[in-house]
């Protein structure tokens, strides 16, 4: 492609270096389509006629055709992508295939092809999160009425209702998703046209252009459009994200299908075994999960190395871009599709979940508030359930197993109905502040989820 420049040809270990064709040929739908787009953007102009944008199309199509079926050769030294359909195009169809690249920049060109690919992908993932969001809630609905520990430090704090738990890691990915959906307004941004770095005297309409591909913005200043970026980052650190908050799920799903806690039973179908221990049952997809957001955070890292000390506009190192970008998103597709089926098949087993949240222990902040509502200063309520609480661990008996002359003995104002206080249901029922988890709330969360996921 630069023949007349160079009187040698390029080094045979330069190509096999320099190639990217092994990982960008998945940009070839959307590198043919913004070629046809350039096309019809070069007719306009009355650069090619009818009758050769006709051919461009028509070969473009073909070759595309024949790449998803797995039919199209792969020339390494053609470097990559856009130059292995270039050629092919212009060997089938002469001299209309040679002036495709009129006004245009491999620059501009990857450019494009990179924001039509990330703007399919960010679509794809969405699609998944909320999949994913409809699983949770469907596992929530099963253990509506579970009762389990909320933990601080991994300690025991307060009682909550599973779907509550649960429904915590809804908000969390659908933040997520309105993160990816902010980002795709900024990937959603046109920017062939920009050439190499300072557009072309060759005047084609980009706004045509941009209507072709259903761009609503077209990027205002050439030498930013090739050397941005920054989408890529924002879409790798959302994707990031959400593989971290994929992770965090997987831990809580690790504990509690350990024989210590037993609150949930996954699937034979998403759990393995062990080569030597036969009674095993591994949770290896949310350990999977765990692992591979470090891949998505390394990713992101990559990248904006990549990136902090390039000078203005295209440089080669930017080729380095798009095996993060790819590797990211099948990463964040894969585990939001698996975990979605690991989710569907979970169980959670009220029996035990109950079992530990009898833990007496748990209401003594309800015990604190019983004292705040008796006229008590909060600080000074939890001094005394503080002591209340020692005097228990120390009798060996739970509160509920006190008596009340041997609560008066830490305050004189408790009554007989303090231990209506000490009953899960009613502590549970209590939480009615918005976002609190009483039954009340918690069916309203349901619902709400569920309305949102099906506009």
């Amino acid at each position: 492609m630069w023949k007349g420049r160079f009187s040698q040809p390029t080094s045979e270990l330069v190509q096999r270096y320099g190639e990217s064709v092994s990982f960008d040929w998945r940009l070839y739908a959307h590198d043919v389509r913004g070629s046809i787009a350039q096309s019809k953007a070069l007719l306009a102009a009355g650069i090619i006629d009818a009758g050769e944008q006709a051919a461009i199309e028509r070969g473009l199509l073909d070759i595309k055709t024949e790449i998803a079926d797995g039919l199209f050769e792969w020339k390494l030294a053609l470097e990559d992508v856009h130059m292995n359909i270039e050629a092919e195009l212009t060997r089938r169809i002469g001299p209309a295939g040679a002036k495709l690249h009129t006004a245009r920049s491999r620059n501009d060109q990857v450019a494009l092809d990179v924001r039509l690919y990330c703007r399919d992908e960010v679509d794809a993932i969405v699609a998944l999160i909320k999949t994913l969001q409809r699983c949770l809630i469907e596992a929530a609905e099963r253990g509506q009425h579970a009762i389990m520990p909320g933990y601080t430090h991994l300690q025991r704090g307060q009682p909550v209702l599973f779907a509550h738990h649960l429904l915590a890691y809804v908000e969390m990915i659908g933040r997520d998703t309105a993160r990816l959906v902010d980002a795709r307004a900024r990937v959603n941004v046109m920017p062939l046209g920009s050439g190499a770095l300072a557009g072309s005297t060759i005047i084609l309409d980009r706004a045509l252009v941009a209507r072709e591909l259903d761009f609503p913005a077209i990027t205002q200043n050439s030498m930013d459009a090739v050397s941005d970026r920054d989408f890529v980052a924002e879409l790798l650190f959302a994707i990031a994200l959400c593989g971290v908050h994929l992770s965090r799920l997987s831990e809580d799903v690790i504990l509690w299908a350990t024989a210590e806690f037993g609150f949930i039973t996954l699937s034979d179908a998403h759990t393995t075994g062990s080569s030597l221990m036969p009674q095993k049952k591994n949770p290896d997809v949310a350990e999977l999960t765990r692992g591979k957001s470090g891949r998505l955070v390394g990713n992101l890292m990559a990248l904006l190395t990549l990136l902090k000390g390039l000078p203005m506009t295209y440089n080669r190192d930017m080729q380095e871009d798009k095996e993060p970008l790819f590797d990211s998103i099948d990463t964040i597709k894969s585990a939001l599709a698996v975990f979605a089926e690991m989710v569907s098949g979970m169980e959670v087993r009220a029996d035990r979940t109950k079992a530990a949240a009898s833990d007496p222990m748990l209401l003594a902040t309800d015990l604190a508030d019983y004292l705040v509502k008796h006229g008590v200063p909060f600080r000074q309520a939890h001094e005394i359930i503080g002591k209340l609480v020692a005097f228990s661990l120390t009798e060996g008996r739970g509160f509920a197993d006190l008596q009340l002359a041997e609560y008066q003995q830490f305050w004189s104002g408790f009554e007989p109905g303090l231990f209506q206080v000490l009953k899960l249901d009613t502590a549970l029922a209590a939480r009615q502040s918005v976002g609190a988890p009483s039954p009340a709330n918690i069916a309203t969360q349901l619902q709400r989820w569920r309305e949102t996921l099906s506009a």
